[in-house]
């Protein structure tokens, strides 16, 4: 008999009862279905228009709400052979790799193994340039270090850059308009590529296998990876894993690259995208809510990564990777990434104990205007049922 209440009390008055069990878990089926039901038809505004009617692309969300993961998939992994989203797909998550470096900074913080005041030359002797010298990894982490390589911006750079040309451009570096480290916001993707060096130097590991051993194998995670990028730009992963990788496509619906494809301007170790699916995402939505079994420091060190280091303006801060924003009315904190071939997005409401994933084989979709504008603040506004959602669904 399936226990409908948390009390031991209540089990037995309804197994005393088997007419009032079965009156009340029809009930609740119909609650949760109702509350599904609601929860697709605002994905259907928002997100359903990301599948294009010629089968390019689409898109893969995952929300977590009143304690319960659902999933809800649109449109096609590959044009050519007509293969659907599934939970299970392996996308490309770009810059969202960053929330993980930072969770690695928070538990290095909250283990004593490092500081955020502590300067990178501390752990990297080939900085020796007047200003990098200065910079810090709560700097890095916050994208306060002032730093902005041309791989940061676009007209984006042509060259790649090796360990030893990097180290070179960053002691030669010299700031815009008299910057200084930890006095403006800067968003840079070389920032946390010489977080990623300070984190290999401090812990002696390469940086996939970090993440693999504090981060992903913790929580659960087996389909989230940092693989190396192969000399056709594809990920060094096995056929297993590449075979369930999604095709990738540009804002105007054109293939780019094969499934498995990678893209960036440092040719050294590590610096490789992060692939993971869906499903692993939930996981770790979850746990930023504080929810499922983790371990307390380790949910510790999560939190941390939420709180504002840096504050922008009276409805935006930068904390550890994520962003938080209150222009929608709940707190939202959030983190894009995306490609020319790939978007992804994982955005917080921590007062309603709400989360989404959304991750889309289609590059330059702004899924943080979709899930701050509307997406997040409506299901923020839907009224929670009164019975306990538990286990995960995925509809069709």
């Amino acid at each position: 008999m399936r226990n409908f209440s948390a009390g031991g009390i209540a089990t037995v008055a309804l197994l005393a009862v088997p007419s009032l069990a079965v009156l009340i878990s029809a009930s609740s089926a119909t609650v949760r279905s109702a509350f599904s039901s609601q929860i697709e038809s605002i994905l259907a505004r928002s997100i359903a228009p990301l599948a294009p009617a010629n089968g390019a692309g689409g898109a893969a969300v995952a929300v977590r709400i009143g304690g319960r993961t659902l999933f809800y998939n649109y449109g096609f992994a590959d044009q050519a052979t007509r293969r659907p989203i599934t939970s299970d797909l392996l996308f490309n998550v770009g810059s969202v790799r960053k929330l993980f470096e930072a969770t690695l900074v928070a538990q290095g913080v909250r283990r004593r193994e490092l500081a955020l005041d502590d300067p990178v030359s501390k752990y990297i002797g080939e900085l020796r340039g007047d200003y990098i010298r200065r910079v810090t990894i709560g700097e890095l982490v916050s994208h306060t270090s002032g730093l902005l390589l041309p791989s940061d911006h676009p007209p984006w750079d042509s060259e790649y850059y090796s360990l030893a040309g990097f180290f070179d451009t960053l002691n030669a570096w010299t700031p815009r308009d008299g910057e200084e480290p930890g006095k403006q916001h800067i968003y840079s993707h070389a920032g946390y590529v010489l977080l990623q060096l300070v984190l290999e130097r401090r812990y002696r590991e390469p940086i996939a296998d970090l993440i693999a051993r504090r981060v992903t194998r913790p929580l659960g995670m087996a389909s989230t990876l940092v693989p190396e990028r192969g000399p056709d730009d594809r990920a060094l992963m096995s056929p297993q894993l590449l075979g369930r990788a999604v095709q990738g496509y540009s804002e105007d619906g054109e293939p780019i690259g094969l499934p498995g494809n990678q893209q960036g301007f440092f040719d050294f170790p590590g610096t490789g995208q992060m692939f993971t699916s869906p499903r692993d995402l939930a996981v770790l939505l979850a746990a930023c809510l504080g929810e499922g079994r983790v371990d307390p420091q380790f949910r510790d060190a999560l939190q941390l990564t939420q709180r504002e280091l840096f504050r922008l303006g009276p409805q935006h801060a930068q904390a550890m990777a994520w962003e938080i924003n209150t222009q929608s009315g709940p707190t939202i904190i959030d983190k894009p990434g995306g490609l020319d071939n790939a978007s992804a997005y994982v955005g917080l409401v921590p007062e309603r104990r709400l989360g989404v994933v959304i991750l889309s084989n289609r590059g330059d979709v702004e899924l943080y205007k979709i899930a701050r504008e509307t997406l997040l603040p409506e299901l923020s506004r839907l009224p929670r049922p009164r019975s306990p959602l538990v286990g995960s669904a995925v509809p069709q």
